[in-house]
């Protein structure tokens, strides 16, 4: 099984590399004008840096917190040595975190609102036929009104937990 996949590896390689000869060959044609060639060359980089962009970043989150200042200074050293970060890289990074921490926190906000119309919108009556509780003869707490207030727990959990969290990297 591992030959196939190192076979299928090679062949990724070797079918890159012939893509690669074949847009050489049609950009020496002279096929596209120099605008086009400009776009296909943006594209191109543009995928690079996102295929290396994770490498980039892993390397130093295998930083120990615990090693002492000197140790911590030359780990840190090494690997600014050894992995080229540029504000750029920096900035994708932390773009791409904050759009994970603000979608994580639009849909906190979503389960909160959903789960509060639940409790307030009155459920048709094949929902609300289990009471848990009664307040009066006509009034309790139904599973719909406990479910509710689980999607809104977790609402509140998603969001809080995304705005709290401490930076770890």
């Amino acid at each position: 099984m591992k030959r196939l996949n190192d076979k299928k590896v090679l062949d990724e390689g070797a079918l890159l590399e012939l893509k690669a000869d074949e847009l050489v060959v049609l950009l020496r044609k002279g096929v596209v004008d120099a605008g086009r060639i400009k776009v296909v060359q943006q594209k191109l980089l543009h995928a690079l840096d996102e295929a290396t962009l994770p490498q980039k970043i892993e390397a130093f989150k295998e930083l120990d917190t615990e090693q002492d200042r000197l140790e911590l200074l030359n780990g840190f050293e090494y690997l600014l040595s050894h992995h080229q970060l540029d504000s750029n890289v920096s900035k994708k990074y932390i773009t791409k975190e904050r759009v994970k921490k603000s979608i994580v926190v639009i849909i906190g906000i979503i389960m909160i609102t959903l789960g509060m119309a639940m409790i307030i919108m009155p459920a048709p009556p094949y929902f609300e036929m289990f009471t848990v509780f009664y307040f009066n003869d006509n009034d309790g707490v139904t599973i719909m009104d406990i479910i509710s207030l689980l999607i809104v727990f977790t609402g509140v959990y998603l969001f809080l937990s995304s705005v709290l969290k401490k930076q770890s990297t």
